[in-house]
Formats: structure tokens, C-alpha cells, sequence
């Protein structure tokens, strides 16, 4: 297909790309400007694209379950630090519900430049093919390809392909996927980018890689017969290449910005030095226990300083060069190392790793009990290379390890692997397995927790004539068939409420990563801690859809935000402000940062609502978390923090416990938690202005506006349930 390029207009296109793979058909559809006013871009525009197309009944691998990578008005703009993020969209063949995951790299902003603000795939090739957006030419081609397994030989051909067509490296952006993704339901896409700067053995310049990891999306694009999307473009020039309405405030916000972080990142968190790594630190101290360890068993561990962002920092990262994932952000946070390879095809290969983010760190390293990091960024390879996401994968595999020490499973049912905590060659060989679906066990792995965990039991329950569910449900690290990521989160309510209700995709800390705040006291109150999973979900997603990063706002505390006498301060006040500078001056609005973020109501209530149409009156069992998220699921596990655990059981009742037996004080812990979390729930739905069952009420969907762009069958659907 053979397009016009346009102008952009604030920060939009104002195009679709839309492509049909059943029909061969491409076209550049005109995006609606009142759905673009109304869901603003990236998660929002995707929701609403992916409800359009969808209906109940649609699955994960049906041919109308669409393929959505969608940018934001304020992505791609190198002025402002962290516009590299765009997201995919799509119902997750993990949960069934809608999924979305945020990536970063230039692929986002590449696509904006060729002209369109999302792209939207539906159908089936029923052979591998590469989808090309051609900026430069004004042109959209879908070509056969051969299969090939591995993400990073795809990213080989196709920098062969495209410099010796004469494009230059620093222009072409794509999407991949590999051999994982065809045997899980949580393939990740791979977002790859070339950055100049990077020293190399070979000189200077390598491909990096950010990843859409979670929900499964990477699956849905394997699924479509998509093993590349390849954008070619280049940066808009002018005097107001972005369209801004103001592009001198613009500008100006993005320079306010950039000296925030330039001033605080070196003496505070140093990501530009540890990136996100250096989280688990701070999740692991003794005050908190919140670094999962052994399965979410344990909250810390002496050994933690050997896989944490200082350990990285002084022994792998490679700190030549530039590491922002895309340019015009300071903070400089993508961090990567080279690592020998011990295992695989590649054994003995010397290969570039992108990463550890925290996730993966705490993931592969803390959570098995391993406490290597050569180990971590191997692991972190691989799946990169097969993609598969990383934190599936490491909890699925921590769960596999507790059932062998249980006794739920033994090592000859794990064929043959000793998967025991710490085993390290077991590990990489079990991923290796999984990547291609190699025996019973990796093909039920694959398919993610809840039919892991059903094996497991069933397994367990033919040997023994025992049914080993509600043991096996304490510690299945799920919330609506997403594994989680990594917080463990027995001394946060916050957090527990996000990854039970706040975050509809399952447990995922995107929505509301509220356990650092509330671990150093942000909520104090259980009023504030309600009010929290409301306001914070409103500004994270909110940057979803406009194409920010959230690590320059989160993780940079702004120092005049401390000098605030009202409202939250660990939201960071004054940065917001700067955010509004920007997005006013973009789009040409005047609201303030509170007014801009609560237009995230909209979508937030919109996948709610695709919610309700799969999960029914069932809606609110499936806000729920597991018991080791909650507490201490055996009495060894209680005793193990005493001291703590006492000191909350004497509040509860009003007494010394001295005396009382631990499986006594471990039940009254664990109901007062429990209630405490149901309240909160209760309370969250209250303050959206949805039902006990957690179904918006239709006066609510009106006074935001989203009824009248809800199908009818998703109208008829809220009206069944309003009682």
C-alpha cells in the first residue's frame, strides 16, 4: 500500500494503519478525533481499538483478536526525557481478559514518524511473514519469510536485508519474536533499536532491545504468523516538528525536567549507573522483607547484595556509551553487560544482554534462590532471544521448585530435572526445554499457571488419593492466570490491593506500584491507602497512554516536592507539574496535572468493563490474591519473622500472645489480613463507582463519558449486572 506522509498536529497523526492478514487487505484509516480526545493514545487508544474488535466470546487466538502496537501524543519527542514508550494491546491468551504491555526503544516513535499513531493486526498469514512500514518510501508491504526460531537471528537478517538496501541502522526500528512464543501463552515481543554509542568488540554500535513482556502478546503476534514488523523512518524537522501548540513551553518543560534528574539521579537512586536493578536493595532490607526469596517464601537474604544493582554496576555493566532507550532522556537507565554463555546452542558465546531490569533480577535470582548474576543475564538471554517473558517464566519455575520441595512433585515427574532451589544448570535447561515445548511438562508450563497448577494437582492426587489443591493455591503466585512480578507483599496493603483489584491485566505492579511508597510511610491511614489505588493507577497509566516513561517522574523524587505543605508528596507534586507544561503546551489544553491524569478514569473503566464481559457475576472472585501474598502460609514461615508477626497479632487482639501456640496467632494474622484486604477492595470499588461485585455502575460509565462508546453488546452486558 502506497500512503501520503502528513504533518503531525499536536504530537498526532491522526492515522491508523490497519491490516488484514486473513484478506491481504492494508489500509491508512483517519482516527476519529473525538475517540482520539477521549482516550488521548497508546493503552487508551488500544483498549478502545481491541473492544471495537472484539466481542465476549472472542479467544486470544481467534483471527479477530487484533494485534494493537499503539504510541502517544507525547512519544517520540526527544526534547522531554522518557517519550520512548508505546504499547501492545491485545486479549492475553494468559487470562483471556484484555492484556497490554508497555515497551520502550524507538519502534513507537518510528511508527509516529511513518505517519500513523497506531497499528492495528487482524487475521492469519498461516505462513511467517514481516510487516514493513516504509516511511521514507510512503509505503506498507507484507513479505513471506522464512522461519526462523531466534529473535537475535531475526535481528541479523534484518539488518542485512535493510543496510544493504542502503538504509542506515540509526533508522530502522522492528518488532520480533522467537520459537517461545509458539509453545507458551507468554511470548514476549522484542523491540529492538541500534544505538551508535555502545562499545563493542568490534568497534563501536550494537542492535539493544527493549521487550513487551507481559500478558502474552508476543504469543498473539507468533500466532498471526508475524515474526518481524519493521519500521523505517526518520525524526520530523521544522521549527515545530511535533505540531506542539507552544513548542517553546514545550521545550522549556523538557529542560526543567532534564535538570531534575541531572541534579537528583546521581545522588539518589544512580539508575544511570545500577538501572532498576537497584531496587532490590531497598526491597531486601530487614524493615521491609519484601525481595521475594524462595518463592515468595521469604522477604530477604544476606546473599542479596551479590545480584543487586551495585553488584552490576561494579563487575558487568558496560557504562561507555549512551543507555537511554531512546534520545533526549537523561536518566540513562537501559543498562547491559556482556556474558559468556554456559548453555544452549550458543555455549561459549560472548553475547550482549539488555538488562536485568529489577523484575528479571529478583525473578531469576532472588525468587529461585539463585544468587548469581552471569546467571540472571543468561537467563535474561535467552528469553529475550526465544521470547518468552521473563517474569512468567521465573515464577511458573519458582512454583515448580516449591512443589519438589512440598513433596508435590518429584524430580523423575520433572523429567529428570533436579529443579531445586539454586540449581543453576537445571534452570537454563529447563528454559531451553520451554522455549520449545520439548516434553509434558514444559507444554503444560507453557501454557501458563493455572494449567500448571491443575497437573500438579491431578499428578499429586492420582499418587495419593489426596487432592492437593488448597495447599497448591497458597503459594500459585497468580491473579487471573497472570504469574506475578516480584514484591512480595506482606507488609504493604497497598500493594496487595493493586495486584488484587487495581491492576485488571492480573498481578502486575504497572497500574499501582505502591510498595515502596507505602512501605516508607506515604499511606498511614486506611483511608489513604484506598485513595492511593485510585490516584496512582490515574498517573501510570495515564503516561501509558500519552508515551512516557514512568522512571523520570517515579524514580527521580523532585526536591521542591518535599517542600509541599499539602496533598500527597511521594507523588511527586512538582514534577507532575512539569508533565502538565508539557502536555498543555502540546496539545494546547490548560489543565492541571490532577485533571490531566483523571481522564485515565476512562480506560481504566473501559477495561473493567471488558473485564465484566468475560468474568460475569464472578467478577470480584477474580480480584483476589494468593494467601503467601497476604501472610505466612505455614507456621516455619511465621516464625521465621517472629518478632514482626507477634507485634501485629498482640495490636489485633489487644494482648500478649506469650504462650499462644503459632498455628493460633499464624490464623488470627491471616483473617485479620484477609478482612483488612476485602475492606479495602470494598472500599476501591466505592471510590470507582462500581458495584459490590465490581461492575461499574451505568451512572458512572455516563458521567465520564464512556457509555456512548461502549458496544451494545458491552451496554447489555453492564445492565444485566447493575443489581
Amino acid at each position: 500500500m502506497k500512503y501520503e506522509s502528513t504533518e503531525l498536529i499536536h504530537g498526532y497523526t491522526n492515522r491508523i494503519l490497519t491490516i488484514d492478514l486473513g484478506e491481504s487487505s492494508i489500509e491508512a484509516t483517519e482516527l476519529d478525533p473525538q475517540v482520539r480526545d477521549f482516550f488521548l493514545g497508546g493503552r487508551g487508544l488500544g483498549l478502545y481499538l481491541l473492544h471495537q474488535a472484539t466481542k465476549a466470546t472472542t479467544k486470544p487466538t481467534d483471527p479477530e483478536n487484533p494485534l494493537i502496537l499503539a504510541n502517544g501524543p507525547l512519544g517520540g519527542i526527544p526534547q522531554f526525557p522518557g517519550t520512548a514508550k508505546a504499547m501492545a494491546i491485545s486479549l492475553s491468551p494468559l487470562t483471556g481478559v484484555p492484556g497490554v504491555s508497555n515497551f520502550g526503544g524507538y519502534f513507537g516513535a518510528f511508527l509516529k514518524y511513518a505517519g500513523f499513531d497506531a497499528l492495528q493486526v487482524t487475521g492469519k498469514a498461516g505462513h511467517d511473514i514481516m510487516i514493513v512500514i516504509d516511511g521514507f518510501k510512503g509505503e506498507v508491504i507484507i513479505e513471506d519469510m522464512s522461519h526462523i526460531d531466534e529473535a537475535f537471528d531475526i535481528e541479523k537478517m534484518i539488518d542485512e536485508k535493510f543496510t544493504a538496501a542502503g538504509y542506515d541502522r540509526r533508522s530502522i526500528a522492528f518488532m520480533t519474536t522467537g520459537i517461545g512464543a509458539d509453545h507458551t501463552t507468554f511470548g514476549c515481543i522484542n523491540s529492538h533499536y541500534y544505538d551508535v554509542t555502545k562499545p563493542t568488540p568490534a568497534g563501536k554500535g550494537i542492535y539493544r532491545t527493549k521487550q513487551a513482556g507481559r500478558t502474552g502478546i508476543g504469543t498473539v503476534m507468533s500466532d498471526k504468523g508475524i515474526r518481524a514488523i519493521v519500521v523505517l523512518a526518520t525524526y520530523p524537522q521544522g521549527d515545530n516538528p511535533y505540531g506542539a501548540e507552544d513548542w517553546e513551553k514545550a521545550k522549556d518543560a523538557g529542560k526543567r525536567l532534564h535538570k531534575v534528574v541531572k541534579d537528583v539521579d546521581p545522588t539518589s537512586l544512580r539508575m544511570s549507573r545500577k538501572g532498576s536493578a537497584g531496587l532490590i536493595t531497598f526491597m531486601n532490607k530487614d524493615e521491609y522483607q519484601s525481595l521475594p526469596v524462595n518463592n515468595f517464601q521469604a522477604g530477604s537474604d544476606p546473599r542479596a547484595p551479590q545480584i543487586c544493582g551495585k553488584f552490576y554496576e561494579d563487575h558487568l555493566f558496560e557504562h561507555r556509551g549512551m543507555d537511554g532507550c531512546f534520545p533526549g532522556c537523561n536518566l540513562q537507565c537501559t543498562k547491559g553487560g556482556w556474558v559468556t554463555l554456559v548453555s544452549g546452542d550458543h555455549k561459549g558465546q560472548k553475547v550482549w544482554v539488555d538488562g536485568p531490569e529489577y523484575e528479571t533480577a529478583a525473578g531469576f535470582g532472588s525468587n529461585l534462590g539463585i544468587w548469581s548474576a552471569e546467571f540472571i543475564l543468561e537467563a535474561n538471554w535467552h528469553c529475550d532471544n526465544y521470547g518468552i517473558d521473563t517474569i512468567s517464566t521465573a515464577t511458573l519455575m519458582a512454583f515448580l521448585m516449591e512443589c519438589l520441595q512440598r513433596g508435590f512433585l518429584t524430580a523423575d515427574e520433572c523429567d529428570g530435572l533436579d529443579l531445586v532451589w539454586g540449581n543453576e544448570a537445571a534452570s537454563l535447561e529447563f528454559i531451553h526445554r520451554l522455549a520449545r515445548g520439548k516434553s509434558e511438562l514444559v507444554k503444560v508450563a507453557g501454557k501458563g499457571m493455572l494449567p500448571l497448577f491443575e497437573w500438579v494437582a491431578t499428578k499429586y492426587q492420582k499418587k495419593t488419593g489426596v487432592d492437593p489443591r488448597p495447599e497448591l493455591n497458597l503459594f500459585a503466585m497468580q491473579t487471573k492466570g497472570l504469574p506475578f512480578s516480584f514484591y512480595r507483599t506482606h507488609r504493604s496493603l497497598s500493594m496487595q490491593g493493586s495486584y488484587a483489584a487495581a491492576s485488571d491485566i492480573g498481578a502486575h505492579h504497572a497500574a499501582a506500584w505502591l510498595i515502596k511508597a507505602d512501605l516508607l510511610g506515604a499511606f498511614p491511614t486506611f483511608e489513604e491507602k484506598a485513595w492511593a489505588l485510585i490516584s496512582y493507577p490515574r498517573v501510570r497509566l495515564g503516561n501509558d497512554n500519552l508515551g512516557l516513561c514512568k522512571l523520570p517522574w517515579v524514580d527521580v523524587f523532585n526536591p521542591e516536592s518535599a517542600k509541599r505543605t499539602e496533598g500527597d508528596i511521594h507523588i511527586n507534586p512538582a514534577s507532575q507539574e512539569i508533565y502538565a507544561d508539557f502536555f498543555n503546551a502540546m496539545l494546547g489544553t490548560d489543565m492541571t496535572w490532577q485533571e490531566i491524569f483523571t481522564q485515565t478514569d476512562r480506560d481504566i473503566n473501559l477495561q473493567r468493563v471488558m473485564n465484566v464481559m468475560r468474568y460475569g457475576r464472578d467478577t470480584s472472585g477474580y480480584d483476589w490474591i494468593p494467601d503467601r501474598a497476604i501472610g505466612p502460609t505455614d507456621d516455619s514461615l511465621y516464625e521465621s519473622e517472629a518478632a514482626y508477626n507477634d507485634a501485629e497479632v498482640v495490636g489485633i487482639l489487644g494482648k500478649e500472645v506469650t504462650g499462644m501456640a503459632t498455628v493460633e496467632k499464624r490464623g488470627v494474622l491471616m483473617e485479620f489480613r484477609k478482612l483488612e484486604l476485602r475492606k479495602l477492595i470494598e472500599v476501591y470499588y466505592a471510590e470507582r463507582g462500581w458495584n459490590a461485585n465490581g461492575v461499574p455502575f451505568i451512572d458512572t460509565l455516563q458521567e465520564i463519558g464512556l457509555w456512548e462508546f461502549l458496544t451494545i453488546q458491552a451496554q447489555g452486558s453492564i445492565m444485566a449486572l447493575q443489581e
